[in-house]
C-alpha cells in the first residue's frame, strides 16, 4: 500500500505492524505509574542462545516472581522461549530482553513443566502469537490447580500478578517433538513422571545445549512433585547421553558442565529414597521421618528449610507402597 506522495514510500516503512503493535501493547498490559519495563538480564552461554539466572527466593512482591531459570533461542526465522519466569511482569522483561536482540518473531514459548514460576509470564507473550508448547499432561495438570494457584499466587507477588492467567499449551508434546527456527532445530522431549508428571526437556543440536527445567536443580534445593523413583531413573538414563555439552538447571546457574551437573541433586535424591526407606522398615512414621531424614545435605542447598521436609513427606508416601 503506497502513501500520498509526500510521505512517499511504503506505508509499512512509516508505520509499525499490526503484529508490532500487540508486542508493544503486551509489554504496556504488565505496566504500573511509575514502573518502567527493564530487561531481564541475559547471558549468552552459547551462540544464539540467552539464559536467565532466576533468584534463589520464594515468590514476594519485592522479586516479582523471578525465582526461575528462563531462556530463549534465537534462529534463522524465529524465536524459541523456554519458560516465561513467575509473573507477566516477569515475562514482559523477558521479552524486552529478546526485542534488545532480534526483531525476529517469537514462534514457540515452550514450559518445561507446570509450576508458576515458569509459566506466569505466558501472558506476556500472547501479542507474540506464538505456539505454546508442552507436555501433553500439561493442560489437565494446570486446569486441576488453576483456582488454587491463582488464589495463592496473587497473595505471595501482589501487583506483580496483575495480568496473570493461565495459557496452557495448545502443541501437546507425547513423546518427542522437533521445531525448526530455521538454520537450527530443537527437540522436545517428554518424560515420565519425575519431577512433576509433566516435565519435558529442550535439546538445541546446533550447540549441545540441553535445558531441564526443573529435572536440574542447582544450590536450591531440588523439589519433589512427582516420583522420586522416577526422578533418579531419569537422571541415569540423561546422565547416558553423549551429545550434551551444557546443560540449563531451572534453578541454578546459566549453565553447567555435563553430566557433572546432576550429580548434588542426584545425592540428595538418592539419599532422601535410602533414608525413607530405612525408616519405613523401622516402622517409623511420615511425620518422625520429615523431622530426621536428609539432614546432612542442609548445610548443601538454599532453600532447604522451605522446601526439604515436603520432599520427604513426597517420598514418604510414594515409597511406603513399595
Amino acid at each position: 500500500m503506497d502513501l500520498h506522495p509526500r510521505f512517499g514510500g511504503n506505508f509499512r516503512e512509516y508505520f509499525p505492524s499490526l503484529k508490532v503493535l500487540f508486542a508493544l501493547a503486551s509489554l504496556l498490559a504488565f505496566t504500573s505509574p511509575g514502573w518502567a519495563i527493564e530487561p531481564l538480564p541475559v547471558r549468552e552461554i552459547a551462540p544464539g542462545v540467552f539464559v536467565h539466572e532466576g533468584r534463589y527466593e520464594i515468590f514476594t512482591p519485592r522479586n516479582s516472581g523471578d525465582t526461575s531459570n528462563a531462556g530463549f533461542i534465537i534462529g534463522r526465522d524465529g524465536v524459541a522461549v523456554i519458560d516465561t519466569g513467575g509473573s507477566p511482569r516477569v515475562g514482559a522483561a523477558l521479552l524486552a530482553a529478546i526485542r534488545e536482540r532480534t526483531k525476529l518473531p517469537v514462534r514457540y514459548v515452550i514450559n518445561t513443566h507446570m509450576h508458576p514460576d515458569h509459566i506466569f509470564g505466558n501472558a506476556a507473550f500472547a501479542g507474540e502469537n506464538p505456539q505454546f508448547v508442552g507436555h501433553a499432561k500439561l493442560p489437565r495438570a494446570l486446569a486441576a490447580r488453576e483456582d488454587r494457584y491463582l488464589t495463592i499466587n496473587r497473595e505471595l507477588l501482589g501487583e506483580a500478578f496483575d495480568g496473570t492467567r493461565i495459557l496452557p499449551p495448545i502443541e501437546l508434546v507425547k513423546d518427542r517433538l522437533e521445531l525448526d527456527l530455521g538454520d537450527r532445530k530443537l527437540l522436545v522431549e517428554a518424560h515420565p513422571t519425575a519431577h512433576t508428571d509433566n516435565d519435558v526437556t529442550v535439546f538445541d543440536e546446533k550447540t549441545g545445549t540441553l535445558f531441564l527445567g526443573d529435572l536440574l536443580f542447582a544450590r536450591h534445593v531440588p523439589a519433589l512433585d512427582g516420583s522420586i523413583r522416577g526422578w533418579l531413573a531419569l537422571l541415569d538414563d540423561l546422565a547416558t547421553r553423549t551429545n550434551i555439552k551444557r546443560a540449563v538447571p531451572g534453578h541454578g546457574p546459566e549453565q553447567m558442565p555435563w553430566p557433572a551437573a546432576i550429580a548434588a541433586e542426584k545425592r540428595y535424591l538418592a539419599k532422601i529414597a535410602q533414608e525413607v526407606r530405612a525408616k519405613i522398615k523401622e516402622g517409623r512414621t511420615l511425620a518422625e521421618a520429615a523431622e530426621t531424614v536428609g539432614l546432612s545435605e542442609k548445610d548443601a542447598w538454599l532453600l532447604f528449610k522451605e522446601y526439604h521436609a515436603r520432599n520427604v513427606s513426597a517420598a514418604f508416601a510414594e515409597l511406603e507402597w513399595e
